[in-house]
């Protein structure tokens, strides 16, 4: 509330990860209490995380000269950009391209060490609970084939009116591997294979992007983020590089799971900007408790 210092609900709601217990927060919350009088102020977090920053003090440095340079940066674009040339102006443009796209790469990584210590830590604290299935009625549409498990809700894989007879089975052979793929990732009984060499047609398309998207959702928004995930799924499936969405709704908390498969990574980041998705993005804003965790992954494959 900008008064200086967190009470204990301030500091759940900004602190709580979905993995630690409220008794668990609370007795973080007086751990770091060191005035013992109900509230946090800046140091009293300073003091307890500077403690524990191991190797992360010096990313953190680094961070901080980093957010400097870049402001700089920025600030001495604003002023040159308009009266430079047409060349330098391209120059420019690509500069900030390629810095957005290692600032991405970074927190791409962070993301992913976030999720995959995330999730160990809540499969060792509790058994991983069978997802619930989404009840999202698709009005006018047909599954596009049978779904592979009971906790997956698969909206329309969309039809194309040229060659789709042909391909289909081809396509549903590749995106069972995948979903396959997944389930077994999920149940942690991965058992390695022998390696298999995979010769690819010179034209194939060899790599299909996968993309998990976890939402903690606010309870009392529940139903409004559900109307606005059955708006952007109906967006999604009639995409031409979408091949498949699958929800999941885990019954333990306010947690959707989205699955997406997409033909390559030029689907996808195509799909990023169409105005249907910016739109699920802004919503999310007031619907999510925590920030969106996603996660995408390239899978070989020919179809």
């Amino acid at each position: 509330s900008d008064d200086g210092k967190l009470s204990f609900d301030e500091f759940k709601a900004y602190f709580a990860d979905g993995i630690l217990s409220g008794e668990e927060l609370h007795e973080l919350f007086h751990t770091i209490d060191t005035h013992n009088n109900d509230n946090l102020d800046t140091e009293e977090l300073c003091e307890y995380f500077s403690q524990h920053l191991g190797e992360y003090e010096n990313v953190l440095s680094v961070l901080e000269d980093l957010n400097i340079t870049i402001l700089k940066a920025m600030d001495k674009t604003k002023k040159d950009y308009q009266e430079a040339s047409n060349l330098e102006q391209f120059v420019t443009r690509f500069l900030l391209k390629e810095t957005l796209n290692q600032l991405q790469s970074l927190q791409s990584s962070v993301e992913c060490a976030m999720e995959t210590t995330e999730e160990q830590t809540r499969q060792e604290r509790q058994d991983p609970a069978k997802p619930e299935v989404l009840s999202i009625q698709w009005p006018d549409k047909h599954s596009a084939r049978r779904l592979q498990r009971n906790n997956s809700l698969s909206p329309n894989i969309p039809r194309f009116s040229t060659g789709w007879a042909e391909e289909n089975g081809q396509w549903m052979t590749q995106i069972n591997r995948l979903q396959n793929l997944i389930d077994r990732l999920e149940k942690k009984d991965l058992k390695l294979e022998p390696f298999e060499e995979e010769v690819l047609e010179e034209n194939a398309r060899s790599h299909i992007m996968i993309v998990q998207r976890q939402m903690s959702v606010i309870e009392e928004e529940t139903e409004e983020f559900r109307l606005a995930l059955k708006q952007y799924v109906e967006s999604v499936s009639t995409q031409a590089g979408c091949l498949h969405v699958s929800i999941q709704k885990l019954p333990s908390d306010s947690r959707f799971i989205v699955y997406e498969f997409w033909e390559n990574s030029n689907a996808w980041n195509s799909h990023l900007q169409m105005n249907y998705s910016k739109t699920f993005q802004r919503s999310n804003v007031d619907f999510l408790e925590t920030p969106e965790l996603m996660t995408t992954m390239l899978v070989p494959g020919k179809y």
